[in-house]
């Protein structure tokens, strides 16, 4: 057996001891999860995993449960092992650790935030000290405050608190120049009104630009003209000064201050002239009382300019650790790559269901303490990963299990008329193993209808078991016209079926629902937004009608269900008579 066909088996065998029966679509995740070379021949893949599910579909319960035997599944660890996992940081004293959550409120927070979030947030309480969250916006092209809104929102969504109020890097401005006083004096730091072209030329060749040569007193001049707003963008720049031969070429001179002259969302136009992330991540984290701080290793080539300058300030060192970014595979999280999509209206917003912002994961059912577990299982480690949603929803699943309600759904679905059977009345559980749940009524009456693969499956003269009701034998068929739950009407098969017994064990058990008791509803399952060449999947949100039990139409929105043998499905919106769910997993 190769690889592909015996992941096939095993996700195929899983997926029916799961729903009681395998779908393809829901063991197709699993397969390109473990074999995303597949990817390029989706078609043919799921040809083979309908094959395995038919075979599949036919072993009785002591077949399947032998051949499962045969695997092993990577279940994820608890949350009280895996999400309370100690991390260990250089150069901690108890008590006395504080870190920094220090966003640019320049888009909505996502995943990568998260990330940086808990691992800040969890090294302060594991060491009896605290967080602080500082707002790092001294970029106004980019920053509103309506992504401060969004990152506070999200953080405490997150269940992250921080000590005292959040600080913002623009409201010390007027501190930031006098650092960059001192650093003129100090003769290590100069005013460059070179081209931004020569600029760049010189740092590639290691050259010195002449503006180097001038005396402390003209660069203190030129800095004053800068913050007066007497150059225009790109006319002057304060750089600090390095050396121009380091083999480091961050050290070549690098920009501590430029001309921005768009108005700023905090502090209006009443500057101009504003400091790097270089220049004032240093600083503050410094004089904030900062002892551990973490950014992703992107910027690891940095830390010598951030050591440079709190030296040369006289300032109190921070340690400096550095972490991967955290990205989702086939969900895009920068701006560049989102706004398009919105504009295009191949997305609805940053909060679509497909996408790994805050919003989208809270619209879709994920769990903070979901997030939590698969954030900090990365740990602090410097290697680069890109998932795909499968860790986190797994995470998810294990959390959600235990509250979900269990209803019926009946999608793609085929009316089944039933001779002889008997209306019930049916009290059902509410959750199998959580008898303080309740039960629900569902009403047991012919003509009913059931899931169109299920119905697909059925031969002549099969018995199947009508969940919790009673088993039938399909005796015959016929077409009429059908109402369906997408509201349009089509000529369809009906199955007809006899009554055979309330009781006795069938194998193939069918989800159902009456036609006098069911409400409309769709489903949107989410994929990968982005193919491996980023380019956009048009196939990434499916629509998935059908009849869901009348009582999902109590469910405030934002509740999760489990659509049993379908899926955990999250109430989206209830508009009329029509119910919308997003898919949470299989």
């Amino acid at each position: 057996m190769s690889g592909l066909d015996e992941s096939i088996t095993k996700w195929t065998l899983h997926n029916a001891r799961e729903f009681g029966s395998a779908q393809p679509p829901k063991v197709l995740g699993k397969v390109l999860a473990e074999h995303p070379e597949c990817k390029k021949d989706v078609k043919g893949t799921l040809a083979k995993i309908g094959q395995e599910c038919a075979r599949v579909n036919a072993l009785g319960k002591e077949e399947l449960d032998k051949e499962l035997s045969l695997f092993q599944f990577d279940e994820p660890k608890p949350a009280d092992e895996e999400g309370e996992r100690k991390i260990t940081v250089p150069d901690a004293v108890q008590g006395r650790v504080v870190t920094r959550f220090p966003p640019e409120p320049s888009g909505f927070p996502h995943i990568g935030h998260a990330k940086a979030a808990f691992l800040d947030y969890e090294i302060a309480k594991q060491n009896g000290g605290y967080m602080r969250l500082r707002m790092d916006d001294t970029n106004p092209e980019k920053e509103k405050a309506e992504f401060v809104d969004a990152l506070v929102d999200g953080l405490k969504w997150l269940g992250i608190s921080w000590e005292g109020e959040i600080t913002y890097t623009s409201d010390r401005m007027e501190e930031f120049y006098a650092y960059a006083d001192e650093l003129i004096l100090k003769h290590k730091a100069y005013v460059c009104t070179c081209s931004p072209e020569d600029v760049k030329k010189g740092r590639e060749k290691g050259e010195e630009c002449l503006c180097r040569t001038q005396m402390a007193e003209d660069h203190i001049l030129s800095f004053r003209k800068m913050i007066a707003g007497k150059f225009p963008e790109g006319g002057a720049v304060l750089r600090y000064r390095g050396h121009m031969k380091a083999e480091n070429t961050v050290m070549r001179d690098p920009t501590l201050f430029r001309i921005i002259e768009a108005p700023h969302y905090r502090q209006g136009a009443n500057y101009k002239c504003w400091p790097s992330y270089d220049f004032e991540a240093p600083i503050m984290d410094s004089v904030e009382g900062i002892t551990h701080a973490l950014r992703s290793k992107e910027y690891e080539l940095r830390d010598e300019l951030y050591y440079a300058l709190q030296k040369a300030l006289d300032l109190r060192p921070v340690r400096m650790l550095s972490i991967s970014r955290l990205a989702i595979a086939g969900a895009p999280i920068s701006k560049r790559l989102i706004t398009p999509l919105i504009t295009e209206g191949k997305v609805s917003g940053y909060d679509d269901p497909r996408l790994p912002t805050l919003a989208a994961l809270r619209r879709r059912g994920i769990r903070p303490q979901a997030i939590r577990q698969f954030v900090l299982s990365f740990g602090l480690s410097k290697v680069e990963s890109e998932p795909g949603w499968e860790k986190l929803l797994s995470y998810n699943r294990k959390l959600i299990d235990a509250t979900a309600l269990r209803r019926f759904f009946v999608p793609l679905p085929v009316k089944l008329e039933v001779s002889g059977a008997p209306a019930r009345i049916l009290a059902l559980k509410n959750h199998p193993q959580n008898a303080s749940m309740g039960t629900r009524s569902l009403e047991a009456s012919s003509p009913l209808f059931i899931p169109g693969r299920d119905a697909a499956a059925l031969t002549d003269g099969e018995v199947f078991r009508l969940k919790d009701w009673c088993n039938v034998k399909l005796s015959g068929k016929r077409e009429e016209e059908v109402l369906m739950p997408d509201g349009s009407k089509s000529v369809s098969p009906v199955l007809l079926c006899e009554f055979v017994s309330e009781s006795g064990d069938v194998s193939k058990k069918v989800q159902w629902l009456s036609d006098a008791h069911k409400a409309r509803a769709c489903v949107f399952v989410p994929g990968d937004l982005l193919r491996a060449d980023n380019s956009y999947n048009p196939d990434s949100l499916q629509t998935v009608w059908g009849w869901a039990e009348p009582s999902c139409a109590q469910l405030a929105p934002g509740t999760t269900v489990q659509f049993e043998r379908f899926g955990f499905a999250t109430l989206d919106k209830a508009e009329g008579d029509m119910l919308s769910f997003i898919q949470v997993s299989d």
